[in-house]
């Protein structure tokens, strides 16, 4: 029997003591208030990085092992998970399989809320069946960590064989987890508006597995974007200067060299520097497990 959630106790729905005259502010007065909860916020990510650490080198071996990478979550909880999945194509070449999102309510409640749908339990069981499997990585998140989309769909992941993080700012939320990253934000400047502080620390610790698990694969050299697909004429410029930068050619013949390279940066700077053609650049590429630095150093 499931206990009864007291919803008056939970972190993220408590009034905040500096913020009961919050409608008798001025502009100024309130923005210096939200920077300052703000700040609550970066430091509660602070707090959990080895959290976030573990669940990078776990992501990380997952995903090397032709595993995938997936998040859960409704309302604002499940968009942040829906942005970060939909960033990583075009920031770091991957497949849209490899890190996905489910999202409460399906694609129509990205877009306009649907009330209720957190609440669904069979849908949760239902959505993770269809994608999570044996090897892959779930993270669910839910700010007030009693979110019965994301409790079931975390089980229901862990049943499937998939290892389980979740990402809360509940210090006692009882969603089962192999790695629990928790944020202490405490209460929102606006009552239980979790899109806010919590909104916040939620992203900047989703930046930061995607970000760590893609350095850890080989998606990047240095600070440069190797992996971006050029799929628009920003992201085709920006990886015309990246080829520019490591064989040191002209936009033209960079431009001619990204061609060759199939749309692939790494590819590309190992046919000009190696004098390769594209099948035995993408080899060595593979040889490296994708490393561009790696497959330079070898030669």
């Amino acid at each position: 029997m499931r206990r009864r959630v007291r919803y008056d106790r939970l972190p993220t729905e408590q009034r905040h003591p500096r913020t009961s005259d919050l409608d008798r502010l001025s502009p100024a007065a309130l923005l210096r208030l939200m920077h300052r909860e703000d700040l609550r916020a970066v430091r509660a990510v602070h707090r959990a990085l080895p959290q976030i650490a573990r669940a990078i080198r776990l992501i990380a071996a997952s995903l090397q092992r032709g595993g995938h990478l997936v998040f859960i979550g409704a309302g604002t909880s499940g968009r942040l998970g829906v942005l970060e999945a939909a960033e990583c194509p075009p920031t770091f070449h991957t497949s849209p399989s490899m890190v996905q999102a489910i999202h409460a309510g399906g694609r129509g409640a990205v877009f306009r809320s649907r009330e209720g749908v957190e609440d669904d339990r069979a849908a949760a069981r239902r959505a993770v069946q269809r994608v999570v499997r044996a090897g892959d990585v779930a993270v669910g998140i839910a700010a007030s960590g009693v979110t019965p989309f994301v409790e079931t769909a975390l089980r229901t992941a862990a049943r499937c064989g998939a290892c389980t993080i979740l990402v809360t700012c509940h210090p006692r939320s009882r969603i089962p987890a192999g790695v629990a990253i928790v944020l202490a934000t405490g209460p929102e400047v606006l009552t239980g508006s979790t899109r806010l502080k919590a909104g916040t620390a939620t992203k900047l610790v989703l930046n930061r597995l995607t970000l760590g698990v893609m350095v850890r694969l080989g998606k990047t050299y240095g600070n440069l974007m190797v992996d971006v697909r050029p799929s628009s004429r920003k992201l085709r410029e920006r990886a015309v200067r990246l080829i520019r930068s490591f064989t040191g050619q002209s936009p033209r013949q960079a431009s001619a060299a990204l061609h060759a390279g199939r749309g692939r940066v790494k590819a590309a700077v190992m046919m000009v520097e190696q004098r390769l053609t594209y099948a035995a650049a993408a080899r060595r590429l593979r040889q490296a497990k994708g490393s561009l630095r790696r497959a330079l150093e070898r030669t």
